[in-house]
């Protein structure tokens, strides 16, 4: 599937509240686990897209998102460290989406774009987590990430059970890995 990637800035990500609630709803409803048990209330993911807004009048937050005959129906985050000895990474959050198009090479062209956005920001290395054992393993290692270890029992699920959560990192280097 082909879809359009682009970065939104603060403004952009406002007059997109809905969609972005609607998608992080759908994610988090449908399994995926990035910090929110489901059901996931309206009112909740608004409130968290709000903060993202915020954060995005700061250059250092990037928010790409995936869009399908003008729908977005994903996103991914890129939240550069600040301190002074971390200036070279990032870290990605929040890779979503929609259920209605997975597997579909959006989740990868998200990646991507992120990547790239990485090294016009002058970071090498990138960091991130995901629950382990979820699809989004295949995803991150089929795009060069490394694993690098699990934190047993990390994230609750909605029933209760404890989950481990796996560090991946990937190296950005000139030849554009």
């Amino acid at each position: 599937m082909s879809g359009e990637i682009c970065f939104l800035d603060a403004t952009e990500a406002a007059s997109h509240l809905d969609a972005l609630v609607e998608l992080l709803r759908d994610s988090v409803n449908s399994g995926a686990s990035v910090g929110f048990l489901p059901p996931l209330e309206a009112a909740e993911a608004r409130a968290y897209w709000e903060g993202v807004v915020l954060e995005l009048a700061s250059p250092s937050r990037g928010l790409a998102v995936a869009r399908v005959d003008g729908r977005i129906v994903g996103t991914a985050q890129l939240a550069e460290a600040d301190k002074a000895n971390a200036r070279h990474r990032a870290e990605v959050s929040k890779v979503l989406v929609h259920s209605s198009v997975r597997r579909q090479g959006l989740g990868a062209a998200l990646m991507r774009a992120l990547e790239a956005r990485a090294r016009e920001r002058g970071k090498s290395t990138l960091v991130l987590d995901t629950r382990e054992g979820d699809p989004s393993e295949r995803l991150y290692q089929s795009l060069g990430w490394i694993r690098a270890g699990v934190i047993p029992r990390y994230a609750q699920s909605a029933d209760g059970a404890l989950h481990g959560t796996v560090l991946y990192y990937k190296l950005l280097d000139e030849t554009g890995r």
